[in-house]
This record gives C-alpha cells, structure tokens and sequence, in this order.
C-alpha cells in the first residue's frame, strides 16, 4: 500500500510519461492484463489512456488492472490511469520512505 507522500512522487514521475496502453471498446481482457503486467515488470510506471468508445466506467477500468496486474493505482485523471508496480529485477524508481 503506497502512502500519500509516495503517490504524490509517483504522480510527478508519471507527469511527463506517454500512455502506452489504450483501453477501447473491448474492454478490458486477459491479454491486455498479461501486456501490462510485462510493461510493469519493465518501466515499473506506466499510465494507460481510455478511449471515448470504452464502454466500461473508467474507475471500474482502473480497479480491474490494477487488481489483474497486482499494481498499486496511484492515479485516475481524466481518461488517464497511471499504475505502478515494484520491478523484480530492473528497479529504477526509489521511493520515499514511509515514516514510522
């Protein structure tokens, strides 16, 4: 569970990255899930665009990758999600610490 100091950091981060992913109007699926979840593992933050055709809510959007990819959801701005997930072997990203 990320602490609010350390979603702000993640959210000035993630300001100058492009989405990579779009969610349309398929939805969200297995393969898409499987993708991001490699994209993760490699850039450890990411955001993802919902295209206007996306039928599904986009807070439901963003629950159901961050729960597939087993992320932390740091942000939903507009139709942008911005997911992170701790990489197991390229770490880049030093967070702050939490306080005790």
């Amino acid at each position: 569970m990320l602490t609010g100091k350390q979603k702000r950091f993640l959210r000035a981060e993630a300001h100058n990255l492009s989405p990579i992913f779009q969610v349309g109007k398929g939805g969200v699926n297995d393969n898409m899930i499987k993708q991001i979840t490699e994209a993760l593992e490699v850039r450890e933050l990411i955001k993802i665009s919902i295209l206007q055709n996306c039928e599904q809510d986009k807070d439901e959007v963003a629950k159901l990758l961050s729960k597939g990819a087993k992320a932390e959801l740091v942000q939903v701005i507009g139709h942008t999600i911005v997911l992170y997930k701790e990489s197991r072997e390229n770490k880049k990203i030093e967070l702050p610490k939490a306080k005790k």
